[in-house]
């Protein structure tokens, strides 16, 4: 089944160069072999039905225009064996809990400017930091980050690495449910023979996690109120923000359901107004308060800073997040774990260069064709440059936008992506893959089992996003060490 698909030269999570199946995936590799190409055909169908019937689409925009798609979805899962589970969660908790210090360093004390770790103007320049709204303000658990989404890729050598730290609203998590739910319902054979760790908890620590975030002005008379705030249905990630206020059982508004009096946060409901404690908000700092941030903003609520900074709601993730996310904050993360915690970083960043110095821009745009660029203050893989697959004008294009405004570019080498075979088709080939982990912190910190696999089905690309074509691959982390020889036999 797998006889044209060659593992060459890179890291393939299923497959030995040799081409025989890794252990971890050998009972999985065995069942798949059962099944006939027809069987395959309508079991992959069936898959992409069942998310069309649940409606859980995403929105792409083209041209200004929004157009409705389904998650392709790919059924042969990534399998994560205990041990590099085990490397990775941790990974994960170091570093989100260094960005967590540092978050609540650069808007009280600034230690790690005063100290010259980080170049001050990295911080003071950056249009995400907003020092004047909130720098001093005391939050709840002084946690800036309740939900981070860190993306991983695997290079040539299988080493993971970190390639982007999310940790504004990142979004994806019903995904993970999703991919789970459907594969249960077309693949159950599955599941049999695997002991996979389950995801049925985990909301409820999310639940958790929120209520956790209580303000210091709430009082004890009464439980936490939450709130999920979402910029409406016509926002690319709405299915994701249904989802989760569902699975956590809290109410799901908009700026218009809610009001602030006399520096408190309302909810309008048919009983009157209900006082709000918590905003777990999907909506951008500079919607979220028309008087505070952009005053044309009809998605927020007006008076809600004010509100923030009495103490008398809080706002998750916190505002300003946004500064220790970019692309170019990113390569001081291992400096900021070092500082902050002591520790050398379990995983490891992808090596970074900055376009703002003089010598690594002159390195660079000698070797636009090797590398990758990136714009530092976008995502979902626009105004990106993959230099291997680019054509000359694109790149004597990003030459000059590289000259132009230097600051807001950086570089990376191209990393050969680790693959995994997808099924699309009727046939299996090879496709590049990254890991979105989430990581929920509230009186303790959890990391979900797995996270969100993202694959490029485009044969040949690098771009895994879904906004560019790419979908998604359920994950599982094997509980212990299986008898696969045995299991299968």
């Amino acid at each position: 089944m797998f006889k044209p698909y060659e593992s060459d030269h890179f890291f393939d999570e299923m497959l030995q160069q040799n081409g025989t199946t890794k252990l971890h995936y050998q009972a999985f590799h065995n069942m798949i072999n059962q099944f006939s190409a027809e069987e395959l055909r309508e079991k992959h169908e069936t898959a992409q039905l069942s998310f069309l019937r649940q409606g859980i689409t995403f929105t792409v925009y083209n041209d200004n225009v929004g157009t409705e798609r389904t998650m392709p979805f790919d059924f042969i899962p990534i399998i994560v064996p205990p041990d590099a589970w085990s490397n990775i969660e941790k990974g994960m908790k170091q570093r989100a809990e260094a960005l967590n210090l540092f978050l609540e360093d650069v808007y009280k004390e600034q230690n790690i400017l005063k100290d010259g770790v980080i170049p001050r103007e990295l911080v003071e320049q950056n249009p995400n930091y907003y020092r004047e709204q909130v720098g001093g303000v005391d939050i709840p658990l002084n946690n800036h980050i309740f939900l981070a989404g860190i993306d991983l890729i695997r290079d040539q050598q299988g080493t993971y690495r970190v390639l982007e730290d999310n940790l504004r609203n990142p979004s994806g998590m019903s995904y993970v449910y999703q991919n789970r739910y459907v594969m249960r319902q077309v693949y159950p054979e599955f599941f049999n023979r695997h002991s996979i760790h389950s995801l049925e908890h985990q909301l409820s620590n999310m639940h958790d996690a929120v209520l956790a975030h209580a303000p210091k002005n709430c009082g004890e008379e009464r439980d936490p109120r939450a709130v999920l705030l979402t910029p409406g249905m016509y926002n690319s990630a709405y299915y994701d923000h249904v989802f989760l206020a569902q699975q956590m059982g809290i109410e799901l508004v908009e700026g218009r359901d809610l009001k602030v009096r006399n520096g408190i946060v309302y909810m309008k409901t048919i009983r009157g107004l209900q006082q709000v404690d918590i905003i777990y908000r999907r909506i951008d700092d500079e919607y979220l308060d028309p008087q505070a941030f952009n005053p044309d903003s009809t998605l927020g609520v007006e008076g809600l800073l004010e509100a923030y900074r009495k103490g008398n709601v809080a706002i998750l993730n916190g505002i300003g997040n946004g500064v220790a996310d970019d692309k170019a904050m990113y390569a001081y993360v291992p400096e900021m774990i070092r500082y902050y915690l002591n520790e050398e970083p379990l995983i490891p960043n992808v090596d970074t260069y900055f376009m703002r110095n003089e010598e690594q821009r002159r390195w660079a745009l000698e070797r636009l064709d090797e590398l990758v660029i990136k714009n530092v203050g976008a995502s979902g893989g626009y105004d990106m440059l993959i230099g291997p697959h680019a054509s000359e004008e694109e790149i004597a294009m990003f030459k000059e936008k590289i000259l132009e405004n230097p600051s807001q570019y950086i570089a990376q080498p191209t990393i050969q992506l680790s693959r995994a075979p997808a099924f699309q088709d009727g046939r299996f080939y090879p496709c590049h893959v990254d890991l979105r982990i989430f990581v929920m912190r509230g009186d303790e910190t959890h990391v979900l089992p797995g996270g969100l696999s993202r694959v490029a089905l485009k044969e040949g690309s690098l771009v895994v996003n879904s906004s560019q074509g790419g979908g998604g691959k359920d994950t599982w982390v094997l509980k212990g060490v299986e008898n696969h020889a045995q299991q299968s036999s």
